[in-house]
């Protein structure tokens, strides 16, 4: 019975670590989906985010805003909107391409190098794609919001897959295969 229960395992990660890579595949599509969006549409897709934001938060703080005060709200909050969209994308972009980096044994400060750099390069790259999309620029800064993301996303996943291969996971850490 052992032997199977060994079996079982060896066939779980020969079938699921690579299969670890489809987020980060998904997450960069999704990225370059929006960076290909010309200036009009994102603006469209920011401004409906954030009279989302503004109505949830009227709802859930009973602020009483009427309908022209969330549309206005959401159109003074647009810089923010937008930089918080690129925080956001970026972060998850740092953890989809981190963890399965860790779970093929990259570890430490190299799982911190080779993801980051890799995901650097991208939100450099995606920025430079925005420059062929009408009505969008490149723009520095937003690679720096996109590299803040990114560490923060990186080093939450190396604390979380840290402490879940000490504590619940130990007994598939300690096997081998």
């Amino acid at each position: 019975m052992k032997r199977f229960w060994s079996v079982i395992k060896q066939t779980l990660r020969f079938v699921l670590k690579p299969l670890s890579f489809v987020p980060a595949i998904i997450m960069m599509c999704m990225i370059f989906g929006f960076s290909g969006q010309d200036a009009t549409t994102s603006s469209e897709l920011s401004y409906k985010v954030g009279v989302k934001v503004f109505t949830v938060a009227n709802e859930t703080l009973d602020k009483g805003w009427t309908q022209k005060q969330i549309e206005r709200l959401s159109r003074q909050s647009q810089h923010y909107i937008r930089k918080t969209a690129h925080f956001s994308e970026y972060f998850m972009l740092g953890i989809t391409v981190a963890f399965p980096l860790y779970v093929y044994g990259l570890r430490g400060i190299w799982l911190v190098i080779c993801a980051g750099g890799f995901c650097i390069a991208f939100a450099g790259l995606d920025e430079f794609h925005q420059s062929f999309v009408a009505g969008r620029s490149p723009q520095k800064r937003d690679v720096v919001i996109d590299s803040c993301g990114v560490m923060i996303g990186i080093i939450l996943t190396r604390i979380v897959c840290w402490t879940g291969r000490k504590t619940i996971f130990r007994p598939l850490a300690n096997s081998k295969g």
